[in-house]
């Protein structure tokens, strides 16, 4: 028996790269990836729930209560959300979301594709034109709403001086002051400022696209036209997709700094939409749960949006 047990330890001890182990000594446990991994997410993680699953829950309770931000919290249940339902400043304001995000989308799409493919080309001073699109993407929206309120201006404007100065005075208006045109105003300045950012996106898309393709399609008689439809638009779809879901969150939630900065809302709510609401409902009529009942309103309608995207994205995958 002593002899078998030398000869195992021997064994054991002549393998590459393992320490020979004593016989009866404990076995240690090994350590592996899926625990590594897991101390490795962890701290990540605890961040993530601190600082966004926490709020978030935290927030939704929120908007079941009545709160000012000062006294205790009363449970109202659903009381926020049915007022919501009526609120006609809040419709309107949805209305005036979906406007600006159905604008927004055809807009930055069809001038940011066309804009690719010119800057596509093999243009003289092709850099200095691709970073002057890209340069207000740069610019805070405080600086872009002070430059075109400026712009916009009635009295001293550069849009009413210029309209004056190719003989087309006719055509003057108080750009934020007029309630019909005022959303659109602000629709065209969102429009200007990520232009070039989505262009960007077309042109990386379009560089992927392979030469031969356009080479054998000109070889076989194909117009312009043609190769766009044919070649270059389905090949860039995914593309699409990618800014048009940039496009719809961003026009949703992330177009407070250029209403505020230019309109505030006004005139006459004429271009209130769901942030600037939120904001006065908040922080100047102290109804932070009815305010945080709108964010999750939002959230949800631009949670559903987002979705059928993907949903559309992934169908269109699978037909091709």
């Amino acid at each position: 028996m002593v002899t078998a047990a030398s000869s195992v330890a021997e064994s054991t001890a002549s393998l590459p790269g393992r320490a020979p182990r004593r016989l009866g000594a404990p076995r240690r446990p090994e350590t592996g990836d899926g625990t590594v991994a897991f101390w490795m997410i962890l701290p990540a993680a605890i961040l993530f729930a601190l600082f966004y699953i926490w709020p978030f829950l935290n927030g939704f309770w929120l908007s079941l209560t009545n709160w000012d931000g000062f006294s205790p919290p009363r449970f109202a249940g659903l009381a926020n959300y049915f007022r919501l339902a009526h609120d006609p400043i809040f419709l309107g304001a949805l209305r005036n979301n979906l406007i600006f995000v159905l604008s927004v989308l055809v807009l930055k799409n069809v001038l940011g594709l066309a804009l690719a493919l010119l800057l596509n080309r093999a243009l003289f001073g092709r850099a200095f034109f691709r970073a002057a699109a890209f340069i207000p993407v740069t610019m805070s929206f405080v600086a872009v709403g002070l430059l075109w309120s400026w712009i916009y201006n009635p009295v001293f404007g550069l849009l009413n001086a210029g309209l004056d100065a190719v003989g087309l005075g006719m055509l003057k208006q108080s750009w934020l002051g007029n309630a019909h045109i005022a959303l659109y105003s602000v629709i065209a300045v969102d429009v200007w400022k990520w232009l070039g950012f989505h262009a960007v996106i077309y042109l990386a898309g379009l560089q992927t696209i392979p030469a031969e393709l356009y080479e054998s399609a000109t070889m076989d008689g194909a117009s312009r036209g043609s190769r766009f439809w044919h070649i270059t638009l389905p090949l860039i779809m995914p593309i699409v997709f990618i800014n048009t879901i940039l496009g719809l969150s961003g026009a949703f939630v992330r177009n407070f700094d250029i209403v505020y900065v230019l309109t505030k809302g006004g005139p006459n709510h004429a271009t209130e939409v769901a942030l600037t609401y939120m904001m006065t409902k908040a922080f100047q009529d102290g109804q932070m749960s009815y305010a945080s009942a709108m964010g999750y309103v939002l959230f949800v309608i631009v949670g559903l949006a987002c979705a059928l995207l993907l949903a559309l994205m992934r169908r269109s995958r699978l037909e091709v």
